[in-house]
């Protein structure tokens, strides 16, 4: 069965600089699986022509986490053939489905290997490892896919003053030229777009949707309105909790924790602009702590200079004497 096309493939800002900090820091080459969905989007187009039909609509694949090996030739021998064995199993995985792999490889050329195109070809004709396409309102179609998603990270050919990553994003796909020895269409890499989403006023629309892997945990520190816990909790827990809270304030700067409750599902875009305010005034923070600590250590250097002026004044007196 032949994949249909990918539109594009998203990945948030985070996972993508998570991705990158494990490649820099690794001793040699990494490879690693890449998890996520596909979800099938029908772009909202005004026209006055009804024909309009379930062919405008785009497949676009997201990144949600990733699994990196920390080595080479992980998953798979030299030959590129992949060991089912070796792979994480995706209903066990917390990132939804595997829809593909990366590999990382320093100072070479930013294109496929024929190794990584025989490794995305033998993992995308592994049949246990299919999913089902997601519509917009996250129920499953009959639409299914295989992980035929490939990212490519490399460095430069030539070391540079500035450390520098490179990265492109791959699917396998059957293109229309047949095989020579075959009569089906023969599969090739075809480059798609990397969408990288940040937070920001260009990006609030990708989180009115949002629907979290797992529900964020339960804070009990509020207890402005908990009387009634001294009845049931020790004066000791009642004490951390309050702890807990002032310290939750002063880092807040009055944003209470209930409302990161409101951060999901479609009234998330109106709450978005308060948690940008919140991300400025901590930075401001940073930065004024940043100067304070710069002012400090100079006034240190300054007092050690003294003090090295000093001891050298006292020795040199003594040896006159």
């Amino acid at each position: 069965m032949e994949d249909p096309q990918l539109h594009k493939i998203a990945i948030s800002g985070p996972t993508l600089a998570s991705m990158i900090q494990r490649f820099s820091s690794s001793l040699g080459d990494v490879d690693g699986f890449l998890f996520g969905h596909v979800t099938q989007i029908t772009p909202s187009n005004l026209s006055d022509d009804s024909s309009s039909s379930d062919s405008d609509s785009q497949l676009v694949a997201t990144i949600t986490g990733f699994f990196c090996s920390g080595q080479n030739l992980s998953f798979y021998d030299s030959l590129g053939r992949v060991n089912s064995l070796r792979v994480p199993s995706p209903n066990n995985h917390q990132h939804h489905n595997l829809i593909g792999w990366f590999s990382g490889r320093r100072q070479s050329p930013l294109r496929p290997s024929l190794r990584e195109f025989s490794v995305t070809n033998s993992l995308s004709k592994t049949p246990q490892f299919r999913f089902s396409v997601k519509t917009s309102s996250q129920s499953l179609t009959n639409q299914t896919l295989t992980p035929s998603v490939f990212i490519l990270f490399t460095t430069p050919l030539t070391d540079q003053l500035i450390h520098t990553h490179q990265y492109r994003a791959y699917q396998l796909h059957a293109s229309n030229k047949l095989s020579s020895s075959s009569s089906l269409p023969s599969p090739s890499f075809h480059a798609k777009s990397l969408d990288v989403v940040n937070i920001g006023p260009a990006f609030r629309g990708h989180y009115g949707s949002f629907t979290p892997n797992c529900a964020l945990p339960l804070l009990n520190c509020d207890t402005r309105n908990s009387c009634s816990a001294m009845n049931v909790e020790s004066l000791t827990s009642h004490r951390e909790k309050i702890s807990d809270q002032k310290q939750l304030d002063s880092c807040a700067e009055g944003f209470r924790v209930e409302t990161l409750s409101r951060l999901m599902g479609p009234e998330a875009s109106s709450y978005t602009g308060a948690v940008e305010d919140l991300y400025e005034k901590m930075l401001a923070k940073i930065d004024s702590l940043a100067r304070l600590v710069e002012t400090s250590s100079d006034k240190v250097l300054e007092l050690e200079n003294h003090n090295r002026k000093l001891r050298f004044k006292v020795a040199r007196s003594s040896g006159l004497e």
